[in-house]
């Protein structure tokens, strides 16, 4: 099969970018679907969240009943293909990370944006990782939101990809050379935690899929000084700064979930109930939802 995102076929781009155009969500509304029981999906409801995901990379599940059962990210999980998840280090024992404030005594935590109440800038996950633990599939699981604010964009990558490669595909080449995008090493008091990574922007998988690593942060992160380089993030910023209609704004309620392909996101500030304070589940996997 020919790939769209090969440069040199203009063709098999055409037809991929018009289908792309004409399936995509006009609103945040239609990115979600009402479930019963997300953890035991009936074949109605798996149908049509699949279906959104291979419209957009994402859908967002509204759950009629849902309790803190943290099992639940990974029975979704389990019912699209993802099984393969990213343990990382500040992850649970199960590979389900906990993103809530942290409290004084969890210093570890304190130090990483998620587990904070600060905004979050546009990324996808595990920007930082290797090729090997490239993060396919991701899903957020809300168990109590906010009082105020909490609130994600989120973009589809392909959309992105589409826009980038319509203004000029030169902005596509260089942004998946291998050293466009670099992670300087993580350190602590052992000494180097994570070892610096460089990687594209874009990349195609073994399965023609189309994946994107990204990080809008402007502190730890080395890019490419080469002048179409910085013109291809430059343009990048301009698109996700837009009011765009590609751009879905949501807030996650008690009982939803984001379940995508690793699009785009990122987070506003906000403020806790001490009562009853933000608490997500997130799972990231090295599997794309399957299907999509």
């Amino acid at each position: 099969m020919l790939s769209p995102y090969d440069l040199t076929n203009q063709t098999a781009y055409q037809r991929w970018r018009e289908r792309k155009l004409a399936q995509a969500p006009t609103s945040v509304d239609n990115l979600i679907v009402e479930v019963n029981d997300p953890g035991n999906l009936s074949a109605h409801e798996h149908a049509a969240l699949l279906q959104m995901c291979q419209r957009s990379n994402m859908v967002i599940y509204a759950a009629k009943q849902h309790n803190a059962d943290k099992d639940i990210p990974r029975k979704v999980g389990t019912q699209f293909g993802l099984h393969d998840l990213d343990a990382n280090w500040l992850a649970g024992e199960d590979g389900i990370s906990s993103i809530q404030v942290s409290n004084t005594e969890d210093q570890s935590r304190q130090a990483y944006i998620p587990y904070t109440n600060k905004p979050i800038k546009w990324h996808t996950d595990g920007y930082y990782n290797t090729p090997e633990r490239r993060i396919r599939g991701m899903l957020l699981h809300c168990v109590q939101s906010a009082a105020k604010g909490g609130e994600n964009r989120l973009m589809d990558h392909e959309m992105v990809y589409l826009q980038l490669r319509d203004i000029n595909p030169d902005f596509i080449r260089v942004l998946s050379e291998p050293d466009v995008m670099t992670i300087p090493p993580r350190t602590d008091d052992a000494g180097v935690a994570r070892a610096e990574q460089s990687g594209p922007v874009f990349s195609v998988d073994e399965n023609g899929k189309l994946h994107m690593r990204y990080t809008a942060r402007t502190r730890s992160i080395v890019w490419k000084q080469d002048e179409v380089s910085l013109a291809a993030v430059a343009y990048l910023e301009q698109i996700l700064a837009a009011d765009s209609p590609c751009v879905y704004t949501a807030r996650l309620e008690a009982g939803m979930g984001l379940l995508c392909n690793n699009v785009l996101h990122d987070r506003t500030a906000f403020t806790d109930n001490p009562e009853s304070p933000r608490l997500l589940y997130r799972a990231r996997y090295y599997d794309r939802i399957a299907g999509s």
